[in-house]
């Protein structure tokens, strides 16, 4: 689990294709990698990673071809920037928001503008990920946790501060760049569990009775 609030920017130093899978060998620059062990976490560019490796000044991840179809991971190259943010621990301040790290997908910038001192950006996520997009609700963008300001059908708008944009690669981003989304996770749940209350409610009351029964024991 993370918060969406990044700790370091790292950059891509090797990328080895192993099938549809990818190997990374990511430098950690300001990160402090020195409580990371073997299998921790550490979301990067949003996407939750495991560490098959430690460098010292960084780390090897590998990233399976379900992630690589869902992210911009394809796409990437050496030299490319990525936010990071290791995992939270029980004494982590949660700044940000709920985030697990599993990218949805990968949306476009359309437009960025300034409005006074910070940028503002309108993007278009993929059409079946616009119901979870809500006004005023969390979003995260290449790991980072924000703030939708305004939606309009699947195009939604984000305004960046100028510390967040100085401590993250949100600042270099432009019209036609690809970022990978997280939407919220509690609309995730609530949209699976609504589902299934639906499926259940539609039942004839005779069979959602005697299945209930069954499961309280009452039937053998």
């Amino acid at each position: 689990m993370f918060t969406g609030i990044i700790e370091s920017v790292g950059t891509l130093r090797k990328i080895e294709r192993r099938g549809d899978d990818i190997r990374l060998s990511v430098a950690s620059n300001k990160l402090d990698l020195s409580d990371v062990r073997l299998g921790d976490s550490i979301a990067t560019n949003g996407v939750c990673l495991t560490v098959v490796e430690c460098l010292g000044d960084g780390y090897v991840a590998d990233i399976s071809a379900e992630t690589v179809s869902l992210t911009g991971f394809a796409k990437y190259q050496v030299g490319t920037k990525v936010n990071l943010e290791k995992a939270v621990t029980p004494t982590t301040r949660l700044g940000g928001h709920m985030v697990s790290g599993h990218v949805d997908g990968v949306a476009t910038v359309d437009d960025r503008q300034y409005r006074g001192k910070a940028i503002e950006f309108w993007l278009s996520a993929p059409v079946e990920l616009a119901r979870y997009i809500a006004h005023k609700g969390s979003i995260t963008i290449d790991g980072v946790s924000l703030t939708v300001n305004e939606v309009q059908d699947n195009r939604f708008r984000l305004t960046i501060v100028p510390h967040t944009a100085g401590e993250t690669t949100l600042e270099s981003l432009k019209a036609g760049d690809k970022v990978n989304i997280e939407v919220d996770l509690i609309a995730r749940h609530l949209e699976r569990l609504m589902t299934y209350t639906n499926k259940e409610a539609s039942q004839p009351e005779s069979n959602v009775t005697m299945d209930l029964l069954a499961r309280s024991g009452f039937l053998r």
